[in-house]
């Protein structure tokens, strides 16, 4: 039986549709239509329910010329991109569900947001602006962190004569050149994995490496020899808050004191997010913990017995420094209006 879903034509259809929507991801699962994710809720097409031959057509076109194409009858998940000329780019990632295989596509705008667009606090400029050194942008999954890092390396782009190496997984957004050149690598298309890139990044004269993930030990330890050998690295850590982020990267090291001793020399900043629904219901709005090296941070990361934890060294570091808390934010948000007080409560506890 044909099936719609093979067509490119059908896909670039449907996705359109959707981004007329407002829809910021696009579902594809068997047994239900396809479904779009708009101002937060799920809503569905008035089609027909989705066939597992359909999806694994509109999986075969989303892979078109990528090697897991060929792995389809036992491919568990896989993360890919897919760009539609007019339409945009998307993010992609194909998994299996009860035997057969579903697809969600996150829109990835074309243009890449700068940090005033983004309302993004002052320390963020700031640590983008830094030579060397670790910045992390930590977040659960759809918290914006690919966003904020992509206009952190707008900003250099836009600023600085420096030669920026990324690996990515996958690529998002572009980067077109401008006053400085930009690398982009993705995993699995064009190096294997997040060692194997960063490894080859210290070969490729960077000025700054900026990875999607640090997954692993491996990949922990040569982001700490790019920043203790002068370079800038920019990371995105799947963290809640900059406490958990500080506790996972402390727990990749092979030795704990030691990467205490690491982190506390090479961390610039930590940015961690949250993307909540707006009061007014129309769309969502970014709350923020930002975390700034000071000499007095360094010191609570290496021995945190005996300093000031470090939630009361950010909310006296609001002044000179930027630095917030989630719960300073959240309760800023309300009393501006943007967000509701049941939702700052929630968000609190998280």
């Amino acid at each position: 039986m044909t099936t719609p879903y093979a067509s490119e034509a059908f896909i670039h259809q449907l996705l359109g549709k959707a981004l007329a929507a407002h829809a910021s991801d696009i579902h594809l699962k068997v047994g239900q239509p396809p479904g779009a994710r708009v101002r937060g809720d799920m809503v569905y097409f008035r089609v027909d329910k989705i066939r597992p031959e359909d999806s694994e057509a509109a999986a075969r076109v989303l892979l078109t010329a990528r090697p897991a194409r060929d792995q389809l009858p036992t491919l568990h998940e896989v993360d890919t991109s897919y760009s539609v000329p007019g339409l945009g780019r998307f993010r992609v990632n194909i998994y299996r569900q009860r035997g057969s295989l579903a697809i969600v596509m996150r829109s990835v705008p074309l243009q890449i947001p700068t940090l005033d667009e983004l309302n993004l606090p002052p320390p963020v400029r700031s640590l983008a602006e830094q030579d060397r050194g670790i910045t992390l942008v930590a977040g659960a999954a759809g918290s914006g962190k690919s966003t904020t890092l992509a206009a952190m390396v707008g900003h250099i782009n836009g600023t600085f004569a420096r030669h920026v190496v990324s690996i990515e997984d996958p690529i998002e957004f572009l980067h077109e050149d401008n006053r400085s050149s930009i690398s982009q690598r993705e995993i699995g298309i064009d190096t294997e994995d997040f060692p194997a890139g960063l490894r080859a990044a210290l070969r490729q004269d960077p000025d700054v490496i900026m990875t999607s993930a640090i997954p692993d030990p491996d990949s922990l330890e040569l982001a700490f020899q790019a920043a203790e050998t002068g370079h800038m690295v920019l990371s995105a850590v799947h963290t809640a808050d900059v406490a958990r982020t500080l506790a996972r990267l402390t727990s990749l090291g092979r030795n704990t004191v030691e990467a205490r001793e690491r982190l506390a020399d090479a961390l610039q900043g930590i940015v961690a997010q949250r993307l909540l629904p707006r009061r007014d219901g129309n769309g969502l709005v970014l709350a923020m913990e930002v975390l700034v090296a000071t000499q007095a941070v360094r010191d609570a990361i290496r021995r945190p017995d005996g300093n000031p934890p470090l939630r009361e060294l950010m909310e006296k570091g609001a002044t000179p420094f930027g630095m917030q808390t989630f719960d300073v934010h959240l309760r800023s948000l309300v009393t501006q209006g943007h967000l509701a007080k049941e939702v700052a409560r929630i968000a609190t506890a998280i």
